[in-house]
């Protein structure tokens, strides 16, 4: 089952010519997400073709490089003549502005949108084998941020104790990996556990917005397979980071390495460094943080592994 992240935008509040305001693309098998939608977020996802079937927008608050994309991205889905439902969350107490802008230019469109607030540590989302949960983070105005957390699989299933046991392959082999005990021709019963491993983890994602470094982040990122970080600055700027609400990209990988997260993307990236990046990661790498760590770029796109996958 796939999961991907694609970053449709990863520029601080002022885009650049590389770089686009904040916006991130998931997929996670047959469903899809955005995370944010900075200003032309729909021409992102005609240019690097994720599709353009969302059905749920995330919201982590309501300053204009995160909601500006909004209102062309609704108008173009009814152009497209979109028939399907459309809910975007955001934090409480901003669906009136976010209805403002949505319907800034005007009149109904041909397909529902409904806006929903949120609030940390509500699930917001709850699918068959999943579930998105809002938390909080820590910037100049109301935010939360959003992790997409699996349930967990199956265990292994062992085919060769199966046989030794005397289980003829077909029906009872998915029986027994559902659960299910079977009885074999002799009366013997063959249990679950006599030939299924413990579960396995699913995996997690993790999308912070905008944030200074906040407990309640460490939280919500722990043991994340992918952690989506606000590094806005490089640790020379922790002053401004913090006058501003952002995070400097060292801030960024100690909050990784307090979740025991497996990957850290940098992003929201400061216009100051539209040139060059490179001491971003170079500044999350002195951190004590021992897992992936890379500054995302518009484009991007990143396979989430599960956590015991090879």
């Amino acid at each position: 089952m796939t999961l991907q992240a694609t970053f449709l935008g990863t520029s601080g509040a002022v885009p650049t010519t590389e770089r686009n305001p904040s916006s991130v693309f998931v997929r996670r098998g047959g469903d899809a997400f955005l995370f944010d939608a900075g200003e032309a977020t729909q021409r992102q996802m005609m240019r690097y073709g994720t599709g353009f079937d969302v059905s749920d927008v995330f919201v982590t608050h309501a300053h204009g490089d995160h909601v500006f994309g909004l209102p062309g991205l609704v108008q173009t889905w009814d152009f497209n003549d979109r028939e399907d439902p459309l809910t975007i969350h955001v934090p409480r107490g901003v669906r009136d502005q976010i209805e403002a802008l949505v319907f800034a230019v005007g009149g109904d469109v041909g397909f529902p949108v409904r806006v929903s607030e949120v609030s940390a540590g509500e699930t917001v989302l709850d699918r068959p084998e999943y579930e998105v949960r809002a938390f909080d983070t820590a910037h100049r105005t109301t935010s939360v941020g959003y992790a997409l957390v699996e349930d967990d699989r199956k265990g292994r299933f062992d085919r060769e104790k199966a046989e030794e046991l005397g289980v003829p392959v077909g029906p009872k082999f998915s029986k027994l990996h559902d659960g299910t005990a079977v009885e074999l021709e002799d009366g013997t019963v063959v249990r679950p556990e006599q030939v299924v491993g413990d579960p396995r983890p699913g995996r997690k994602l993790v999308y912070t917005g905008d944030t200074r470094p906040h407990d309640p982040v460490v939280a919500a990122a722990d043991g994340a397979d992918l952690l989506i970080h606000d590094a806005t600055f490089t640790d020379d700027a922790a002053d401004r980071a913090e006058d501003t609400g952002h995070s400097t990209a060292g801030e960024a990988a100690e909050i990784a390495a307090r979740a025991d997260a497996r990957a850290l993307a940098l992003t929201h990236v400061s216009s100051r460094y539209a040139g060059d990046a490179r001491e971003l990661r170079e500044d999350a790498e002195a951190a004590d943080f021992d897992g992936e760590v890379f500054v995302a770029h518009d484009g991007m796109t990143y396979d989430v592994p599960f956590p015991d996958a090879d």
